[in-house]
C-alpha cells in the first residue's frame, strides 16, 4: 500500500473511481425516473427510497470502516473461515433485520399522516424488510469485494471503500427497492 499522503497521490488514486462512480449515480437516477408512476400512485415508496439507500450505505460503510481497521491492523486475512470477516457480515445482516422493519413502518406512520397511505402497513413493512435483507448481503458482498480490491492494487481502503459502497448501495437500493415492489404489490 502507498505511504505517500499527498493531494496528488490521493487524487491520482480516487479520481477515476469517483468519475465511474458519478455515472454509476446517473444511471441509478435514470432508473428511478422510470419508476415515478409507482412513486406517486404509493406515497409510502416515496418516503422508503432515500432511506432505504441512505441506511443500505450507511451499514456498508460501518462494515468497510470495521473492515478497513482490521486490513491496517493486520487481523483481516479474507479467508472464508475469517472470524472478523463473518462477525462483522453477520452482524450487518442483523442489524438490517432490526433496522429495516422500523424504517418500514415509520414510512407507512409519516405517509398516514400526511398524505394518506394507499398501501397497508403490514406490505410497507415486508417491502422495507425484503429490500433491506438483500441489500445489507449486497452490501456485505461489495464491501468486501471492494476492499478486498483496494489491497490487491496496493490502495488505501480508507480512501476507497466507503465511496465505492455508498454509491453502489444507491444503485443497488433502488434496483432492489423496485425489484420487491414488483414482487410484493
Amino acid at each position: 500500500m502507498p505511504t505517500e499522503w499527498t493531494f496528488r497521490a490521493i487524487t491520482r488514486a480516487l479520481l477515476p473511481v469517483l468519475v465511474v462512480l458519478t455515472l454509476v449515480e446517473l444511471g441509478s437516477g435514470f432508473v428511478l425516473g422510470s419508476f415515478e408512476a409507482t412513486l406517486l400512485r404509493y406515497p409510502a415508496l416515496l418516503v422508503l427510497v432515500p432511506v432505504t439507500i441512505g441506511t443500505a450505505g450507511n451499514l456498508g460503510s460501518v462494515l468497510a470502516a470495521r473492515l478497513s481497521t482490521a486490513f491496517h491492523l493486520g487481523t483481516l486475512s479474507f479467508s472464508p473461515t475469517d472470524d472478523t470477516l463473518a462477525g462483522n457480515a453477520v452482524a450487518t445482516v442483523g442489524l438490517a433485520l432490526t433496522v429495516f422493519p422500523v424504517v418500514g413502518a415509520g414510512a407507512w406512520a409519516l405517509t398516514a399522516l400526511t398524505a394518506g397511505s394507499r398501501l397497508a402497513l403490514p406490505t410497507v413493512v415486508l417491502v422495507a424488510t425484503a429490500s433491506g435483507a438483500v441489500l445489507a448481503v449486497l452490501a456485505v458482498a461489495v464491501t468486501i469485494v471492494a476492499t478486498y480490491a483496494a489491497y490487491r492494487y496496493g490502495l488505501d481502503p480508507d480512501d476507497l471503500v466507503i465511496p465505492v459502497v455508498t454509491n453502489v448501495c444507491d444503485v443497488l437500493g433502488v434496483l432492489v427497492l423496485f425489484g420487491v415492489v414488483q414482487i410484493v404489490i
